[in-house]
């Protein structure tokens, strides 16, 4: 496939990729969109002028909404003709490369636009899936002869987070403030995290409602996964420290995550699967599944002091995954959970097994043991106010690239 719209080889929104996100169109309406290189098309005029007729299922014009919950909720068999049928009108002697009118009333420049949060997320489920972070917190935390609790190659671990906090790209986030108790204190105390970090994961969203009682299987799963984002899960490592025994994380994570604008779908990233790990011990039948279910992509970190370059401090891949979204959500609904549309599931964080490829401060400096330098000569043991934390995604293969831009966000001082 060849596109009239050019953008470079490198760009992440390619004709194979077709992501859909929610915009506001010249500082006036928000409407649903998707982008081919560094045009943003609005899907609501598409509709309006005709092209999406005969698309069976597609009734009224649910592009005129501030999320695409509405539009996921129609399912597989509607949104992928959606797509497809994007895909046919991008490319190079469609009708739509001819109709000069339509071009000028539905593309925009990427810098003309404001990206909205794509999704409305009811509920928040963050995910503990990679090995090598789980371990490496355990060398860390507990004992480095027994990093991994008993139960973690037996079952995907997770903890219901906060929906309310989650934010799109660019939005700044305040330092948390909280109860922590340094190693030398007798007594907790009360003030400004000082140990802030990030958390370099993916995100599935949800397309469908399920009923109480009812279970997702492992082969059911992926026809209930819309598409991914990034995803960084600020974390607040002295507060969770003080506080996360019994229950775990709290307002350690509650006060801001970010995702990134676009949601790319699991049709965009066919071709990019691959095998996963292997799991030892075997797994419980339900966690049972059938072929390929990780995805080869690739993953870059970037900090960013104020007034500074950007730095990689972090290049990871989603492959390491233990766990796969499959079982992800089969056994979040195994016991008869309920799902709806937009729920997001976080990966955990994503980190490998060479010390460039970890995927939080927390590992790369080794809990502030060995701080990161930059290249003005600063310092980082954990993230300071004022600094930017950037992440890439994108998968590529045979000349074929689909990614998924970046999540950014900025720390500001306690409020």
């Amino acid at each position: 496939m060849k596109s009239f719209v050019e953008y470079s080889s490198d760009s992440d929104f390619s004709i194979h990729n077709i992501p859909f996100g929610v915009a506001v169109f010249n500082k006036e309406y928000i409407g649903c969109c998707t982008r081919i290189g560094d045009q943003v098309v609005d899907l609501a005029t598409l509709y309006d002028l005709g092209y999406f007729e005969n698309v069976e299922g597609l009734d009224d014009n649910i592009f005129e909404a501030y999320t695409i919950n509405e539009f996921i909720e129609l399912g597989k068999p509607v949104t992928n003709v959606v797509r497809t049928r994007i895909q046919e009108l991008l490319q190079e002697g469609s009708i739509l490369s001819k109709d000069e009118k339509t071009i000028a009333d539905a593309f925009y420049d990427l810098d003309k636009v404001k990206m909205m949060m794509p999704v409305h997320i009811p509920n928040y489920t963050d995910f503990y899936s990679s090995i090598e972070h789980a371990t490496n917190v355990g060398k860390m935390f507990r004992d480095p002869a027994n990093a991994l609790l008993p139960n973690w190659k037996h079952l995907p671990v997770g903890y219901h987070g906060r929906a309310s906090s989650i934010v799109v790209s660019g939005t700044e986030i305040n330092r948390p403030k909280g109860q922590t108790k340094p190693a030398d204190a007798e007594k907790p105390v009360f003030g400004p995290s000082k140990q802030l970090d990030f958390e370099l994961e993916m995100a599935f969203i949800l397309n469908r409602n399920s009923e109480m009682g009812e279970s997702i299987s492992t082969k059911d799963a992926e026809e209930a996964i819309f598409g991914m984002v990034v995803f960084n899960d600020w974390s607040a490592r002295d507060i969770q420290a003080w506080e996360y025994v019994p229950l775990g994380p709290f307002l350690g994570k509650n006060f801001g995550s970010s995702i990134s604008p676009w949601v790319v779908t699991l049709e965009a990233l066919e071709p990019f699967r691959t095998a996963s790990p292997k799991q030892d011990p075997e797994v419980l039948d339900y966690l049972k599944f059938e072929g390929d279910k990780n995805y080869d992509i690739n993953l870059e970190v970037y900090l960013q002091p104020e007034n500074g370059e950007e730095n990689l401090i972090s290049e990871s891949n989603y492959k390491f995954m233990y766990w796969n979204m499959a079982q992800q959500l089969a056994h979040h609904t195994v016991n008869g959970c309920n799902v709806e549309v937009g729920d997001l599931y976080a990966s955990g964080t994503i980190s490998g097994s060479d010390p460039k490829s970890f995927g939080s401060m927390l590992e790369l400096t080794w809990r502030g043991q060995n701080p990161l330098q930059l290249k003005d000569g600063q310092e980082r043991k954990f993230i300071e106010d004022n600094d930017t934390v950037t992440m890439k995604a994108w998968a590529e293969k045979d000349g074929v690239r689909v990614g998924f831009g970046e999540v950014s966000g900025k720390i500001i001082p306690t409020v």
